[in-house]
């Protein structure tokens, strides 16, 4: 990818088409395992591709200490071919239990229209609860999900990708509109059933 003026040089592998069937790989951020590796490679090319090469996002905003925590959930959606199309991430909330945030989603230019980004969220809220689940030799148990309580997941939108997320079962929650990276957001939730619910 070309740099500019304030910008890194980004070594991004290549994505020229989307071969199916594509397939989606779930991480924890502080997973060491050397198989990894081509995952966390997949990851940092989407988001360094959509956000920081399309969107002018600083590099410094991008890859923050979150991403490698024991309870950061990463999801890579990967072509037949092996090449990243999209990822996501879903961080554990502190405080609320039973709440998860979902960040950070990017689907690559030739992956979009195709039906990805729809799959991806659900792929992500399939592994909200492995989110919320204690990090392996962690010792301690994760936030309890109250009981019968579904997870609510919570995301930072694009102002621009809203129709998308409402598409996905996605509500606007919150006091308004913000700036983040100096793009216009607002915040969407939605609850997903708890367990044995309909």
């Amino acid at each position: 990818m070309t740099a500019r003026p304030g910008f890194p040089d980004l070594d991004i592998a290549p994505a020229s088409t989307v071969v199916a069937p594509v397939g989606f790989v779930t991480a924890r951020g502080d997973d060491a395992d050397p198989a990894l590796d081509g995952v966390r490679r997949g990851i940092a090319d989407v988001r360094l591709e959509v956000f920081v090469g399309e969107q002018a996002v600083p590099f410094v905003l991008e890859i923050d200490a979150r991403d490698f925590l024991a309870t950061t959930v990463h999801v890579l959606a990967v072509g037949a071919d092996g090449a990243a199309l999209g990822a996501g991430r879903l961080l554990r909330d502190p405080v609320r239990p039973g709440r998860v945030h979902l960040g950070r989603l990017a689907v690559r230019r030739i992956a979009r229209g195709t039906g990805l980004g729809a799959r991806l969220v659900a792929a992500l809220e399939a592994a909200a609860p492995t989110a919320l689940a204690p990090a392996p030799g962690a010792g301690a148990p994760g936030p309890a999900i109250p009981g019968g309580a579904g997870i609510t997941v919570v995301l930072a939108a694009q102002e621009q990708a809203m129709g998308f997320y409402e598409r996905c079962g996605y509500r606007e929650v919150g006091g308004g509109r913000y700036l983040d990276a100096g793009i216009w957001h607002r915040d969407m939730a939605r609850t997903l059933p708890g367990v044995g619910a309909p």
